[in-house]
């Protein structure tokens, strides 16, 4: 399958042509000004000052009312009529059909919503983001419950603007998992919780994973984890990496791909946030270039996304062949912490299963379930039947009745996640199906090219990152996700090879 800017239907010189032109010309401003504010956001969360926040709400705001403006001009409509002859007498996966397909799809689903709706939003988003930082200083969740309040009220102007619709989740699933509904959720997740609680609270004896809890200076950390995202494929030529409080992806190009990320002192944590962080970097590094400044230059849907960062943190970043490749020159940095440790006893402890109240420190038998208390209790604050002066005891009471924990406090309870502050409704269950995804490629991928330990064991991963070019990265939007999905594994989601996964995992771990 091989990509074409310019299909045969258009002729050099057509009115076609010009036309598809034109809708590039307009595609591409919105796309500069989605940029321009990812750029913003970027710098929000990593270099702004405190005192910043007021006036970057309103930058933000006001990108947003113009970039939606121009998204839902008339004339951009009218374009994307005309053009509809085009698509129709093109190859489907040309790029003049995908860019006419998902344009349409794109103006058809914004001209709904109001420009200052989507400005407001926008507005809310960076100053809750800003009020959740204050209330995690301060441990208070009352700073933060004003915003969002203010939050949930937008949603459900927003998820108004929709109707009719068969549930109100669905409106904000669709932002970020196209072609999935409420009630596909809603079945994996009840695999899933029938499965992991039992599985989670019979584990008992768990591993001793002192060694990897202890004092670890961050500039180690850091250090190490540049040398493995360099052997992974990260360039300084198109790569960053930076700190923030929760740690995120941004790319204002293919080009330009930011990576953030938190060190902790007292544990490795910050190492595999790294790894997680480039599964997505990789992604927007391999979309086409062709397809920059287009709605196709991003990843599939937040599934896909985050089927890149779960299968290179977990899949690949916590592997036996991974480590006996890395972890010689992790011993280096900390003899003190490692020198004496066997690799075998350092990987038994990375891959200890355990619950805790922290979902970012949880390993990966537990953490569907952070993600599925964390979709019911979005879906009960959306429905109303949860006001947000309650969550903090919901979130806690959801905590001990899946995994058995009590969090420390309101940081390291329902203040934990940025996503309720910037506006993420329906953005968590995309972590577990993205989970689901990840083994699926994985199995996919191994039975295409074989196993992939020995080429690890050597420090190369090359034949692991081109795969996933050539059948995931490269098309971008270019298809909805169950139609990519079903391309690239042959089947739909099935979240019984991850289950599968995640019971080895456990037995992995069993004495003796």
């Amino acid at each position: 399958m091989h990509l074409q800017r310019v299909a045969a239907p258009l002729g050099s010189g057509s009115v076609a042509a010009s036309r598809f032109d034109e809708l590039l010309r307009r595609l591409g401003e919105i796309s500069d000004l989605e940029h321009a504010s990812s750029l913003l956001s970027w710098d929000m969360e990593t270099k702004m000052p405190p005192l910043g926040a007021p006036a970057r709400a309103e930058q933000l705001g006001t990108l947003a009312r113009i970039a939606h403006e121009l998204g839902t001009a008339p004339e951009l409509g009218a374009l994307l009529e005309e053009l509809r002859e085009v698509e129709a007498g093109a190859d489907p996966e040309s790029f003049e059909a995908s860019v006419i397909r998902v344009g349409r799809r794109d103006y058809d689903k914004k001209r709904r919503v109001p420009s200052e709706l989507q400005a407001e939003m926008t507005r809310a988003a960076s100053l809750g983001y800003r009020g959740w930082l204050e209330a995690r200083e301060a441990g208070d969740f009352e700073i933060f419950r004003p915003h969002l309040e203010r939050r949930i009220a937008l949603a459900r102007e927003y998820v108004a603007c929709y109707e009719p619709y068969d549930d109100p989740y669905d409106v904000l699933l669709e932002d970020h998992e196209p072609g999935m509904r409420t009630a596909d959720v809603e079945s994996v997740f009840a695999r899933l919780k029938g499965e992991l609680v039992p599985l989670v609270a019979g584990i008992e004896d768990p591993v001793d994973d002192s060694c990897v809890r202890g004092d670890f200076p961050e500039e180690r950390q850091r250090e190490f984890s540049l040398e493995v995202l360099a052997r992974w494929g990260m360039d300084d030529r198109a790569w960053r990496l930076d700190d923030t409080v929760h740690p995120f992806t941004s790319n204002m190009s293919e080009q330009d791909i930011r990576l953030t990320a938190r060190f902790n002192r007292d544990d490795l944590m910050g190492i595999l946030s790294c790894l997680h962080e480039f599964g997505h970097g990789l992604y927007e590094r391999q979309v086409d270039e062709r397809y920059f400044r287009t709605p196709l230059a991003e990843g599939a849907s937040s599934s896909f996304h985050e089927s890149q960062s779960r299968l290179w943190e977990n899949v690949v970043g916590r592997r036996l062949s991974s480590w006996r490749y890395f972890y010689p020159r992790l011993q280096e940095l900390l003899p003190g912490q490692f020198g004496d440790v066997a690799l075998e006893d350092f990987l038994r402890a990375l891959n200890r299963v355990t619950p805790g109240a922290v979902r970012v420190d949880a390993d990966e038998v537990t953490y569907p379930l952070h993600i599925v208390l964390r979709f019911e209790l979005e879906r009960e604050m959306l429905a109303g039947g949860l006001a947000p002066a309650d969550l903090p005891e919901a979130f806690d009471a959801k905590l001990r009745e899946y995994l058995g924990v009590e969090p420390a406090d309101v940081v390291e309870g329902v203040l934990q996640d940025i996503h309720w502050s910037d506006s993420n409704f329906g953005y968590f269950p995309t972590y577990a199906i993205g989970s689901v995804i990840a083994v699926q490629l994985w199995e996919r991928v191994t039975s295409e090219l074989g196993d992939l330990d020995a080429d690890f064991e050597r420090g190369e991963f090359g034949g692991l990152s081109e795969w996933l070019r050539e059948h995931v990265h490269r098309w971008g939007r270019a298809f909805e996700p169950p139609e990519l999905l079903e391309r690239v594994v042959g089947g739909p989601l099935d979240a019984e090879p991850y289950l599968a996964y995640l019971r080895g995992k456990v037995e992995a771990l069993e004495p003796g």
